[in-house]
């Protein structure tokens, strides 16, 4: 094949979404006819847009479309997120094949009562992903843990994954080292203590809602006899601290990962659980059973970069920006535009990166509060990365928890993601009931 050069999108147009509304169609709709969300593998569901995205588009050969197919697989945030996915599937194996995560369930079954373990884990998840600034190593972390409490309480499976999912959401949203609020603080150009303050605003009612509606369900867990914690157990979860630790002093997520995974298999080995040769095989059965997120990841990121090639995610920011015409439109405007953006490239920091310009030109015209748009920005795009099935977070909570023996679909767990469900409506009544007479405040930039 020829190289491809470097090219333009095409003009936008709505028909460069029909592949992602296939895709909808077949993996949703057959899912509900089937009555079965676990009949419908979600590669299929991908590989029949992908079909879809490459018979459009009639000017161009059939190479140079797979070409441009080929470089959104392997554009450098999927890679990224596939080599996290690997690191995830490999510490999650490891740790539970050392005994790390029965350990980390006694203890937190010790120390926990039943009735507030769904809040517990909500709120541990908030706290490592505020600390961290990473949903995704949160989430890998604890995902273990939460498929080993599931055995032994009465909680389901997807509820327990839910509240951690939710928690690595709204510590990705707030947290001063997340990619999300360096991108939304930046193309708004406001200081990051501004936007934290208006964005804490924005996120405190769904917290607290979301608080109370695990504090309720918890009251009904019913469980069995709690084991006694002993040293072995305090030995066993040794790599999950050391991991938080590293995490507080900012590693990165994939050597945090690594270091994680061989922290786990030397804990192993020193206490008998497997030897070298057990480890290697822990570490080769945990990348493997990350094998349909990885696929799932490269075959979206082809699809995405199709669409935009295409003219998609220009067609959007045009429908967003012919449409406002006020202060509250403009709030509304860029909630709606970062939405979709992520909707369709299912990464939210590249989505505040591509409708943050656009929504500083509104602001600016409309004299909106910086540090709002920039809150708005952040707020809305984890609200759809936290939801969206095929999205880094559900999907590296899925595969974890298939390599800890829990099967639980994406379309399940959707309906159990609380938080960011109400961070969603809490930021559709905060825009509609802000004051359009009261005077924005400044816009202050750096």
């Amino acid at each position: 094949m020829q190289n491809l050069q470097p090219m333009e999108c095409r003009e936008p147009r709505f028909r460069a979404l029909i592949p992602f509304f296939v895709f909808i169609a077949f993996y949703l709709g057959l899912s509900i006819w089937a009555r079965d969300f676990y009949k419908v593998p979600m590669p299929t569901a991908f590989l029949v847009a992908s079909a879809a995205a490459l018979a459009m588009d009639h000017k161009r050969p059939l190479g140079e479309k797979v070409e441009i197919y080929a470089r959104g697989m392997g554009e450098p945030n999927i890679m990224i997120m596939c080599l996290i996915f690997i690191l995830a599937g490999a510490f999650a194996s490891t740790a539970k094949g050392m005994g790390a995560v029965d350990g980390a369930v006694v203890i937190a079954r010790a120390l926990v009562p039943d009735s507030l373990m769904l809040l517990g884990m909500f709120l541990v998840s908030s706290f490592i992903s505020l600390a961290v600034g990473t949903s995704c190593g949160t989430i890998a972390a604890l995902t273990p843990i939460a498929a080993g409490l599931s055995g032994g309480l009465s909680i389901p499976p997807a509820m327990l994954l839910g509240a951690i999912i939710g928690g690595a959401m709204f510590g990705d949203n707030l947290s001063m080292i997340s990619d999300t609020t360096i991108a939304a603080t930046r193309t708004q150009n406001v200081p990051m203590k501004d936007k934290f303050r208006q964005n804490f605003l924005l996120v405190l009612p769904a917290v607290l809602a979301t608080s109370a509606i695990y504090l309720f369900c918890g009251g009904a867990v019913q469980s069995g006899e709690t084991p006694p914690v002993t040293w072995a157990h305090c030995f066993a979860v040794l790599p999950y601290i050391l991991i938080l630790v590293f995490a507080l002093f900012g590693w990165n997520v994939m050597l945090l990962l690594f270091a994680g995974t061989v922290l786990a298999g030397i804990t192993g080995i020193v206490n008998g659980s497997f030897d070298f040769w057990g480890m290697l095989d822990m570490i080769g059965q945990g990348t493997l059973g990350m094998s349909e997120t990885l696929i799932v990841a490269i075959l979206a990121g082809g699809l995405l970069q199709t669409i935009r090639r295409n003219g998609g995610i220009g067609y959007l920011m045009e429908l967003i920006q012919k449409r406002v015409r006020s202060k509250r439109g403009c709030e509304f405007g860029v909630l709606i535009l970062v939405a979709l953006v992520n909707f369709f490239t299912a990464n939210n920091t590249v989505a505040i990166v591509i409708a943050g310009p656009l929504a500083r030109e509104l602001s600016d015209r409309y004299q909106c509060s910086a540090r709002r748009i920039a809150s708005i920005l952040d707020a809305g795009s984890c609200v759809v990365q936290g939801m969206i099935p095929y999205g880094a977070q559900i999907l590296i909570a899925v595969g974890v928890a298939q390599t800890s023996n829990l099967d639980v679909s994406s379309l399940s767990l959707v309906r159990s993601l609380f938080y960011p469900m109400l961070l969603g409506i809490c930021l559709v009544v905060a825009i509609a009931i802000h004051s359009e007479k009261r005077k924005a405040a400044p816009a202050k930039r750096n």
